[in-house]
């Protein structure tokens, strides 16, 4: 397998092939890069825990309010893949820098909002300046540490600060909504300022890509309203049913927006995207177990605050000191992954991690009316904190890996759509198992049907890793001879 980095390339600074000695500069624009990881994550867990605060203070119903979580979803899962490529296209650092500012302008409008609306499309625009802004910097990553032990490295600490960012989140969420909810808005607009400023520093400027026919309008336009749509028909399928005649036919439509791309991929002469980019079996692989991965954790997440929360009683604060074990466990593993990804690859890391995943949601089910948290509630979260940075890094080098330099936004753009659609569409469906009636709150049964539904999703992953990498590794042979 070919490196995809180019030590030519403006902003790259070739490290040594084991990956053992980085320059202070290089360090430097990997924490900018991982703050801004961290960001969107610390965002995320912050805001979800301000929810109903914030609509007591606004009014809002129970059936707009969601779309202040919801609204993110929307937008970061429509534009990915846009987002990617305009990063390849346009410039990765000239993408960054513009998405991070917008993501800062909204949360100062979010903050200052004194309407649910107002609130909902700032969420929206943060959720698709992270499109733009995830993608770009990790394809910045992954064309500046070489192939092999380097990026494994990198893509570990990456790891890091996703999940510390989510970590302190809760626990942020938690303390700011006991001062008020507008502040958990306020809070990330520093934490923007410094990463624009540091990656306005740090990150050496690499040239747009010229395109003398032009940029693909009309494909853009129609994979942007197809994943728009589909994300769209997704979220709101628990309120409306998935056989009802809005969800099928917004699902309908997006298919047929999705061939109509396909088409015109096919017959322009600067397509978007790259049919054969599609071809990629690694890339899909590791965006469709990336899908796995958001999707059974969201979901397990939705389920374990429903449980902590409404059944047991627990502040926001309790429930998120609760699953603090879980992040320091992957804190102190993620940067140690790529010595282990470099030892076994990252189809094995994606299966270890699902085995690690399966054991934990069996372990959940465990739960009952008044279940102790040491020895029901913590071995899930320990599991899951081996889990997550086991198939989290391996998911992400195994998208990346082998990709020209020119097109790794794209891929970083499809890993991240699959997390996104993964996290919004296995979260619907185990909603929807669980047939929580409007106003009531879920019972321990209904608890126990959501969770069968993750650990199965769980089991056939496991499975289907397993089958890639016992294939992958009897080729090996073959392709040696």
């Amino acid at each position: 397998m070919s490196s995809s980095t180019d030590v030519s390339q403006p902003h790259a600074t070739a490290p040594p092939a084991d990956g053992t000695w980085w320059t202070g500069r290089m360090w430097a624009m990997l924490v900018v890069l991982c703050s801004a990881m961290f960001l969107d994550a610390l965002d995320n867990a912050m805001v979800g825990i301000a929810v109903p605060p914030i609509q007591a203070d606004l009014g809002m119903s129970t059936s707009s309010v969601q779309w202040v979580v919801s609204a993110y979803v929307l937008g970061f899962g429509g534009f990915l893949l846009l987002g990617g490529r305009m990063a390849d296209l346009l410039g990765r650092k000239r993408v960054l820098l513009a998405a991070v500012g917008v993501f800062a302008l909204a949360s100062i409008a979010g903050g200052l909002a004194q309407d649910g609306t107002t609130v909902i499309i700032a969420r929206f625009v943060m959720g698709m300046s992270a499109a733009f802004s995830a993608p770009a910097g990790l394809a910045i990553i992954v064309t500046t540490f070489a192939e092999g032990p380097a990026r494994n490295r990198a893509v570990g600490i990456y790891t890091v600060c996703g999940a510390a960012g989510f970590s302190l989140g809760l626990i942020a969420g938690g303390l700011l909504t006991e001062i008020g909810w507008r502040w958990t808005f306020l809070l990330p607009v520093p934490i923007a300022l410094l990463v624009l400023i540091g990656a306005a520093v740090l990150v050496a400027r690499d040239p747009a890509r010229r395109r003398d026919g032009g940029y693909d309008v009309p494909g853009a336009i129609t994979i942007t309203a197809a994943m728009l749509l589909l994300v769209y028909t997704i979220v709101e399928a628990p309120i409306h049913g998935w056989t009802a005649g809005r969800t099928l036919g917004g699902l309908a439509v997006s298919a047929v927006l999705i061939a109509a791309f396909l088409l015109i991929e096919k017959n322009t002469a600067k397509p978007l995207v790259r049919l054969g980019f599609l071809r990629n079996s690694t890339l899909i692989g590791a965006a469709l177990v990336a899908a796995a991965i958001l999707g059974t954790y969201m979901s397990f997440q939705f389920i374990g605050s429903l449980y902590l929360q409404a059944s047991r009683g627990w502040s926001p604060l309790e429930m998120a000191l609760g699953f603090l074990p879980c992040g320091v466990l992957i804190a102190v593993i993620a940067p140690r992954a790529g010595v282990l990804l470099g030892k076994v690859g990252a189809r094995w890391m994606m299966f270890l991690g699902f085995v690690a995943y399966t054991a934990a949601y069996l372990l959940f089910l465990r739960i009952d009316a008044d279940s102790a948290y040491a020895p029901v509630i913590l071995p899930t979260l320990l599991l899951i904190g081996v889990a997550f940075p086991l198939s989290f890094t391996g998911a992400n080098v195994a998208a990346t890996s082998g990709v020209a330099p020119e097109e790794q936004g794209l891929a970083a753009g499809v890993l991240q759509t699959g997390y996104q659609i993964g996290a919004a569409l296995v979260l619907a469906v185990v909603t929807a198992t669980m047939a929580v009636p409007e106003g009531e709150q879920p019972t321990l049964t209904a608890y126990h049907q959501g969770m069968w539904v993750i650990a199965g999703l769980s089991v056939v992953t496991t499975l289907a890793t397993l089958v890639v990498a016992l294939r992958a590794r009897a080729a090996a042979p073959a392709l040696a001879g």
